[in-house]
């Protein structure tokens, strides 16, 4: 990272806060390497709470410079305008990934809004806050895409997508992942939203150990596949996505779809496409979603992939 780029951090910062964001919202994407000396950096609005996350050690003085800038932030009117309450760093590429706060009341718990749906974010205590925030194109398609359908959400970390589904009148959602935590979690976001929990089960399993279970509950119109890229002694992307996609034709129902995902910024969108020709030829590809435009990324392929294929009839 470069100390005469934070200037321009400031800049892009400032000129966010002059009209905040409405809901939860990145306001700078270094990682998309639009920004020569920022690549690190990223910054998100939290309805108040503005969280400024570090990727990668950097020098002292760096910091020492990146802490002047913040004093020139809070000094400025745009962000006494701007209502915030509090300025959190995170050094992600740090052990347990520490928060910081720079300024202002820090809130480790905080309910926030995306396009309408509440979700409760937890912050400071692991390296991710519980919501992705370059999936909410994803989420609002879920939404749109779910109405009297039957949803198997696979990875579903905080439930983020069964939230979706059933906001957007799924009549039952199937939630699995292998951390309970996270699955609670869920519930607090379903129950955030006042959905009705009766049509919506969680399961905390090693997916490769319950297609059984999966398919006791039928056949789904709509699959979500959202897997982390690494997961320690239980997933690695590169070679186990394929396992997963054989799966689908006997889970999804006649034009049934899924919205396959990946974040691997090795892997292109190709990946998904080759994968599902070889192991599902059934499926065919449909379209795939553009990224938040705060996302904004050098290489298309770099970001996030997520593509939606449908079941021939």
């Amino acid at each position: 990272m470069d100390i005469s780029a934070l200037p321009l951090l400031s800049e892009k910062i400032l000129h966010s806060l002059a009209t905040p964001p409405e809901g939860v919202k990145r306001i700078f994407h270094g990682r998309g390497k639009c920004f020569p000396g920022l690549e690190q950096i990223t910054v998100d609005w939290l309805e108040g709470q503005i969280l400024v996350s570090i990727f990668k050690e950097t020098s002292e003085n760096f910091l020492d410079k990146l802490n002047k800038e913040f004093t020139q932030w809070t000094n400025h009117p745009h962000w006494k305008g701007c209502n915030a309450t509090s300025l959190l760093l995170q050094h992600r590429n740090r052990d347990k990934s520490p928060t910081e706060c720079i300024w202002g009341a820090y809130q480790e718990q905080q309910v926030v809004n995306e396009q309408g749906l509440l979700f409760q974010l937890d912050l400071g205590k692991n390296q991710n806050s519980g919501l992705f925030l370059d999936m909410s194109n994803g989420r609002h398609w879920v939404k749109d895409n779910s109405q009297g359908k039957r949803v198997l959400n696979l990875f579903a970390y905080t439930c983020g997508f069964s939230v979706a589904a059933i906001s957007g009148g799924a009549d039952f959602v199937m939630n699995l992942d292998m951390a309970k935590a996270v699955l609670n979690r869920g519930r607090e976001n379903h129950r955030l939203n006042q959905h009705d929990l009766n049509n919506v089960k969680f399961f905390a399993h090693d997916i490769f150990k319950s297609w059984g279970k999966i398919k006791k509950y039928g056949q789904y119109d709509l699959i979500i596949i959202d897997p982390p890229t690494f997961q320690k002694g239980s997933f690695a992307l590169s070679k186990d996505y394929q396992r997963i996609l054989r799966r689908l034709p006997e889970l999804l129902s006649d034009n049934g779809q899924v919205l396959a995902c990946v974040n691997d910024p090795t892997l292109p969108a190709k990946f998904l496409i080759d994968g599902m020709r070889e192991e599902a030829p059934e499926l065919a590809f449909l379209l795939r979603l553009d990224n938040p435009p705060e996302f904004q990324d050098i290489e298309i392929e770099s970001g996030l992939k997520a593509l939606v294929f449908q079941k021939n009839s």
